[in-house]
C-alpha cells in the first residue's frame, strides 16, 4: 500500500502525556517504533539540572531517528509510536530491572536530577512515562493481530559517528537477537546499496534482555529488528528522507512478496524460555 492510496490513512498524530502515535493502516502488517525520539523534558523536571549545552547531545536522544521513523511510517502506511521525552528521564528501551533504566551518569556527564532518585520518583516515572508507552505499543500490535496481520516491528535508532575519539565506519547497523527473519532481509538489502558499510549487531548488540523489542517482538513471537543509523548521515531532513526511502524500499519489497511476507508474519513460538536469551 502507498500513502497516496485513498484507503491509506495519512498519518494523523495523536498525542498523550508519554507518547505520540502516528496513525496508519493497522492491516499493513508493520509497526514502526522510535524509543529515543525526543530530547524534551516535562516542564516540572526543568533540565534535570543539566547545563544547556548538554541538552542537545546524543545522551538525551537519538538524533535524526524521529524524522526517519516518521518518513518511513508514511512511506509504508504503517502506524508508528514515538516517545515524547528524553531517555534521561527514563529509557523506554530498557527492562524495568536494568540499572540503566534511569541514568545517573551518561558518557561522562552527571545528571543532577537523577543522582539522588527516590524509589517513589522512580515508580512515578515508570507509571507516567514508561508504562503508557509500552501499553500503546501493545495496543497497536493487538490491532494488527485483530486484523489478521501479525505486525513486523521496525525500530529506528541512531548512533554517534565518533566514539572515544574513533570514527565509526558503519553507515548503519541491524540489531537482532534470536529471530533472524527481518534482520536477514535488512542486512541483505542494505548491503546491496553501493558504498554502504552495514554492521551486523554493530555498533551495538541486539541481544539485550528486557529491551523494547524483547518485550514486544521476542516474547510475542513477532518478526522484529532495530535499525541503527549514523547520526551525521541523518542530521538533516534530506538525510532522514533518504534513509527512510532506502529502508522503505527494502521492507516494502519484502512485504509485497507473498512468500517472504508470510514468513515474516508467522508468529513464532519460543517455548518457555522467553525470560532469557536463547
Amino acid at each position: 500500500m502507498n500513502p497516496s492510496d485513498a484507503s491509506c490513512p495519512r498519518g494523523e498524530v495523536r498525542m498523550s502525556a508519554a507518547h505520540a502515535t502516528l496513525t496508519g493502516d493497522e492491516a499493513s502488517g508493520l509497526v514502526i517504533l522510535c524509543d529515543h525520539a525526543s530530547n524534551a523534558l516535562p516542564p516540572e523536571y526543568g533540565s534535570l539540572g543539566m547545563p544547556p549545552h548538554l541538552l542537545g547531545r546524543h545522551i538525551n536522544w537519538d538524533i535524526g531517528a524521529e524524522g526517519v521513523a516518521r518518513a518511513l511510517a508514511l512511506a509504508l502506511c504503517a502506524p508508528a509510536v514515538f516517545t515524547r521525552y528524553s531517555r534521561l528521564l527514563i529509557d523506554c528501551n530498557r527492562g524495568l530491572d536494568d540499572p540503566t533504566l534511569i541514568m545517573r551518569i551518561s558518557d561522562g556527564a552527571v545528571i543532577p536530577g537523577n543522582r539522588s532518585l527516590s524509589d517513589e520518583e522512580r515508580h512515578r516515572r515508570i507509571d507516567m512515562f514508561y508504562a503508557p508507552y509500552h501499553a500503546e505499543i501493545r495496543r497497536v500490535i493487538d490491532a494488527g493481530l485483530a486484523a489478521g496481520k501479525p505486525p513486523v516491528i521496525v525500530s529506528i535508532h541512531s548512533f554517534i559517528d565518533v566514539w572515544s575519539g574513533v570514527q565509526r565506519p558503519w553507515h548503519c547497523g541491524v540489531l537482532w537477537d534470536k529471530d533472524p527473519r527481518l534482520a536477514e532481509t535488512l542486512l541483505q538489502g542494505l548491503s546491496r546499496c553501493e558504498g554502504n558499510i552495514v554492521g551486523d549487531n554493530e555498533p551495538y548488540t541486539g541481544r539485550l534482555r528486557g529491551d523494547c523489542l524483547w518485550q514486544h517482538g521476542t516474547k510475542r513471537g513477532l518478526a522484529h529488528a532495530i535499525i541503527e543509523l549514523r547520526q551525521d548521515l541523518i542530521a538533516t531532513e534530506v538525510g532522514q528522507q533518504f534513509w527512510a526511502e532506502r529502508i522503505a524500499a527494502i521492507v516494502g519489497a519484502a512485504m509485497r512478496d507473498p512468500v517472504r511476507r508470510k514468513a515474516l508474519q508467522t508468529v513464532q513460538h519460543y517455548g518457555s524460555h522467553t525470560g532469557g536469551i536463547l
